[in-house]
């Protein structure tokens, strides 16, 4: 049974492949961090920034690497944090502020078989949905983000970003 649902995902997991690398607008390539040990495929060039941000009460410097196609920004937030004892608060207030940045409400929140966490809200006066996914691998803060209309947010667009995310 576990294998007959193994062979399940990974079919879906390459039809999404195979359908979303149909698409001439995403051009998915493999983006590997020079700030913090990760990878994630992007559909298009990816710029990075960092800055010092707050998050529960702790200063840290935040590396958003992203890019924006087709009407949709794709990113990958990264922190490090000195005190592994704040994850859990990091992780929390990370969330919190995403949601609150585009004044939204969850629609579908995160399961125990569903790591992506989606929510709609507004950005620049327009309507968005936002799926995303917040974790950490060690002292490793991470949210991985979509945004954009809910027109163009396919699920296979978000499966592609989502599932390709390795934390390493």
């Amino acid at each position: 049974m576990a294998i007959k649902k193994l062979r399940m995902s990974a079919l879906i997991l390459l039809s999404a492949l195979l359908l979303s690398a149909c698409n001439p607008q995403f051009n998915w390539r493999e983006i590997h961090s020079n700030d913090a040990p990760f990878s994630v495929l992007m559909p298009g060039k990816a710029d990075s920034f960092s800055q010092d941000i707050q998050l529960a009460g702790v200063t840290v410097k935040m590396t958003m690497t992203a890019t924006d196609v087709g009407g949709l920004n794709f990113a990958v937030g990264s922190l490090k944090l000195a005190d592994v004892s704040k994850t859990t608060e990091v992780l929390a207030a990370m969330q919190n502020g995403m949601i609150k940045n585009i004044q939204g409400r969850i629609i579908k929140p995160v399961s125990a078989t569903n790591a992506v966490l989606e929510v709609q809200g507004k950005a620049g006066g327009s309507d968005v949905v936002m799926a995303a996914r917040f974790l950490n691998r060690g002292n490793w803060v991470y949210q991985v983000i979509v945004l954009g209309p809910q027109n163009k947010m396919t699920p296979e667009i978000i499966e592609t970003f989502m599932s390709s995310f390795v934390a390493n």
